[in-house]
């Protein structure tokens, strides 16, 4: 269990120095992520809440991502590969794996605002203009899992 947990927090941390860096990741990362993080939710709670989880997080993902692609097309005029990376949709299906339905929406709003906060509070600092979505949000996941680890947060599963 352990080697797992060391196995998602060192490809969450690659994930975000790789796309803060460079906006590129390896895409074999995110499998890794949604591999890790399902198996330690699945260790953690009944088979039918893992499963009905998955369900349910995968049809708010895949709505996010429907609206994301009407967004950039209707009022943003770009294609969708301007707007929204890769990476970011493949790291938003890994973590689909990663927690109860309700946990997740609320771990991945505050992600999200956790995301918005910190580009704007670091991007003097980047010669790249885009937004490292993917690096922000695997920051944000990292840390609640860490946080959760050691006991700073009761639970990530309970919801």
């Amino acid at each position: 269990m352990i080697l797992v947990k060391i196995i998602l927090i060192i490809t969450l941390g690659l994930i975000f120095i790789q796309d803060y860096k460079e906006r590129r990741v390896f895409w074999f990362l995110f499998p890794i992520v949604g591999l890790c993080s399902g198996f330690l939710f699945y260790n953690d709670t009944l088979p039918e809440l893992f499963i009905t989880s998955i369900i349910l997080n995968l049809a708010f993902v895949t709505l996010l991502l429907l609206v994301i692609i009407l967004y950039s097309k209707l009022v943003l005029k770009v294609n969708i590969s301007e707007a929204f990376g890769l990476g970011d949709a493949l790291l938003f299906i890994g973590l689909i794996f990663s927690f109860s339905t309700i946990s997740f929406l609320i771990i991945f709003v505050f992600a999200l605002v956790f995301s918005l906060i910190a580009h704007l509070s670091l991007k003097r600092f980047s010669k790249i203009k885009s937004v490292p979505l993917a690096g922000y949000l695997s920051l944000f996941f990292g840390a609640s899992y860490i946080s959760f680890w050691l006991g700073i947060t009761n639970s990530l599963y309970a919801f």
